[in-house]
């Protein structure tokens, strides 16, 4: 399949700063900066690791709600992009986008029948499931549409957030979606979320190989009832190393793009860097230096996700200075002994605690490379986009 990398049309080509040098320090404040060429080394460093461990990618649009960095992925070699919501997907789809699976199951009627709605533009999206219940309702709708469905069983870890207990009742529900005529059993999904922040490298490979024994127990099982799972998937950022080594097909790994803080304090392996630079920040700017020690910025709570590391200052003069939160619209920065308040105005960016939630404040990326402000996306996959129901 042919991806289309143009970029919906933003005004930002044509706009004042669009190439000037020393644009990146004038981008109205707070604003989410996205450094292309971190981007560009990321896709490509995630690319070569899946390829050269024979695994699959099919990363996860939750980190970054853009098309226009899904097509990426695509481009460096992803056969798909993985959705945590049904209003991702769809805005996946409507882009063209191939192979995309929606990772959390949907259960309402409502759902259900924007699924189907889904089903008529494309064959080519799948979902979980780990209810025989809402399997039954699935196979009900696509049958009422004369359409097939891909189903996974989705297994728990132990998150305990969504998933079949074990192997036993991944296989009752594995059997019961292949019963079913307007269904298709696709494989299983197996995602350890909650291993993917372990800080230590030793501790999170022993959780995460106790995790592959689970889901290589569940596609042995599978595999002797008959229905060998043609996909196994799971795996984030923060294991893609450990489980692209054992039952996985392909990686769902999601921050690798971008990366962030909570990343940042992770130990990737002894005595090694991660192979992803980080490529996102929070620019604010400063507003008021009348208190003594600090400075007034204006990037709140409505600019970062609370739910990771405090941010901090990523260059300059207060490079590595804590940033703490003053209020919904407000920073503050504490100044290091002997430094001087910066200009009213001066622009200055943060690291981004976690990304996912960040992403979500915000509208569009400012896309830079250098000191160049080079284009705007607009952060087209963010928010719900739930029918108003009928009067």
């Amino acid at each position: 399949m042919t991806i289309d990398l143009a970029d919906p049309p933003t005004g930002a080509r044509s706009g004042p700063l669009f190439g000037v040098p020393g644009s990146r320090e004038r981008i109205d404040t707070p604003a989410l900066v996205l450094d292309l060429d971190a981007v560009e080394l990321n896709l490509a460093a995630m690319a070569e690791i899946a390829r050269a461990a024979g695994v699959a990618l099919r990363p996860h649009a939750k980190t970054h709600k853009s098309t226009a960095l899904a097509k990426r992925q695509i481009a460096a070699g992803a056969i798909g992009i993985c959705c945590a919501t049904l209003d991702e997907a769809e805005v996946m789809v409507a882009a063209g986008l191939p192979g995309v699976l929606i990772t959390s199951p949907l259960v309402t009627a409502g759902k259900i029948a924007r699924l189907m709605d889904l089903l008529d533009r494309t064959d080519d999206v799948m979902v979980v499931a780990d209810d025989a219940g809402n399997v039954a309702a699935l196979d009900a709708a696509a049958g009422a549409r004369g359409k097939t469905l891909g189903v996974l069983v989705d297994l728990d870890l132990g998150q305990r957030r969504t998933g079949v207990a074990g192997v036993a009742e991944g296989i009752r529900l594995a059997r019961e979606i292949a019963s079913w005529k307007a269904l298709r059993f696709r494989g299983v999904q197996a995602y350890a979320g909650h291993l993917q922040h372990v800080a230590t490298r030793a501790e999170r490979e022993a959780l995460a190989r106790a995790a592959q024994a689970r889901v290589a127990a569940l596609v042995a099982e599978l595999r002797a009832e008959g229905l060998a799972p043609a996909i196994v998937t799971g795996v984030g950022t923060g294991t893609h190393a450990i489980d692209s080594e054992g039952p996985f097909t392909e990686l769902q790994v999601g921050s690798y793009v971008v990366m962030d803080a909570e990343y940042g304090a992770v130990e990737h392996a002894p005595g090694a860097s991660w192979p992803f630079r980080p490529a996102l920040f929070v620019a604010v700017a400063v507003t008021s230096a009348n208190a003594p020690g600090q400075v007034t910025t204006d990037g709140g709570t409505k600019a970062f996700a609370l739910n990771g590391p405090l941010p901090t200052v990523v260059a300059g003069p207060l490079a590595g200075a804590a940033y703490a939160f003053a209020g919904d619209e407000h920073g503050r920065l504490v100044l290091p002994a002997g430094v001087a308040p910066p200009p009213l105005g001066t622009v200055i960016e943060c690291t981004v605690p976690h990304c996912d939630p960040t992403v979500a404040l915000h509208d569009a990326y400012h896309c830079v490379r250098g000191d160049r402000l080079v284009d705007v996306w607009p952060i087209d996959a963010r928010g719900r986009r739930v029918p108003v129901p009928p009067g």
